[in-house]
């Protein structure tokens, strides 16, 4: 079986940083989305995968490189604009051949993995199997109807009265038999070649289209709450390693990861935490459920539940919480009486106290 990942979308929901970098690259517990969703599909014994890219292709590329360090083979697939999922297994048609294959949308996360899901379906067959996941408002998602024996009768996208509370992950699992129901089908309402128009086309041909439940925990990482929420949820999996250099007036509570080359000096980290490679905390407070990427610079801060991207600098700047800083900002206090100065990209957002 061979995989088919796609990494080509413009992440609008993700401003101000998919302005400078592919959604799909954004840091969890200090390690990009994509990284973690081909380290997945490894896990399967999956060992040729196709990344579908758009005008990012060189950052990507960058990250993932030929796929050796990530122990698979890589083949990337141009796309010269977001023409829809269905659109992304048409182009991919060279690569995918007649084989079995996975698609799995490059910001997803499923931390808790899809082995028995790729075990049903690699003994059972179907000609597609659709990986849902229950939700308490299936509005804002593809919903499924399915039968009691797992077969899936419709495909409904945000339906304003859901049949089901069986929303479609954006896993899916696809024979060969997916290519003629791409082919058979047109652009939907917005110009795009729907995948679930193309499953809803073998359903209505009487082809075997099951869904399987993903019971663990799953975000789509396309917003900016959904990120923070799903480093939560990894930083809890954290089991404490230190490899820099913590000094004797410092203290490490919890499950805390040190880095190599990072050094804590003077400053209390509460885990889960990690201090990624290079970076420098010093006369500050970590807070759980806290990264902070490679060479960023902490000084008399006070951080948690927040992301701090690599290169970054924080520095004398109390209370600093739920919040994603981006690769090499800088956020400083500002001069006694000299008010706030703001320096704000496009798409950003600001809290200030009163």
């Amino acid at each position: 079986m061979k995989a088919l990942v796609l990494s080509g979308g413009m992440g609008l929901r993700l401003r101000p940083f998919s302005h400078s970098m592919p959604k799909q690259l954004i840091p969890v517990a200090n390690k990009p989305v994509l990284v973690h969703v081909v380290e997945g599909l490894r896990t399967l014994g999956i060992t040729e995968v196709g990344v579908v890219v758009g005008d990012r292709a060189e950052m990507i590329e960058g990250v993932l490189g030929d796929g050796s360090d990530l122990d698979v083979k890589i083949t990337y697939i141009p796309q010269d604009a977001p023409h829809g999922l269905a659109h992304c297994v048409a182009i991919a048609r060279d690569f995918l051949g007649d084989d079995d294959f996975v698609m799995y949308l490059g910001d997803q996360m499923l931390p808790d993995g899809i082995t028995e899901l790729a075990r049903d379906f690699r003994t059972e067959r179907p000609d597609a199997q659709v990986v849902v996941h229950q939700v308490a408002d299936p509005r804002a998602f593809g919903v499924a109807e399915v039968a009691a024996d797992g077969r899936v009768v419709r495909l409904v996208e945000k339906p304003e009265s859901p049949v089901s509370d069986l929303a479609v992950v954006g896993v899916y699992f696809f024979t060969a038999a997916i290519h003629q129901a791409v082919a058979a089908i047109s652009a939907g309402h917005r110009g795009e070649l729907e995948i679930t128009d193309a499953i809803q086309w073998l359903v209505s041909s009487g082809a075997d289209v099951r869904a399987r439940v993903y019971r663990g925990f799953w975000k789509d990482t396309g917003r900016v709450d959904d990120v923070l929420e799903c480093n939560r949820e990894l930083l809890d999996r954290l089991k404490p390693s230190v490899r820099g250099d913590v000094d004797d007036a410092s203290e490490l509570i919890g499950a805390v990861v040190v880095e190599e080359g990072a050094r804590i000096v003077r400053s209390r980290v509460v885990g889960p935490a990690v201090v990624g490679a290079g970076a420098l905390v010093e006369d500050s407070d970590v807070g759980p459920h806290t990264a902070i990427g490679r060479d960023c610079v902490l000084s008399g801060t006070d951080v948690g539940y927040t992301i701090v991207q690599d290169g970054a600098t924080v520095r004398n700047v109390a209370s600093v919480r739920a919040s994603v800083i981006g690769r090499d900002a800088s956020v400083t206090s500002a001069p006694a009486g000299g008010g706030h100065r703001l320096v704000v990209g496009d798409h950003s957002r600001i809290e200030v106290a009163a």
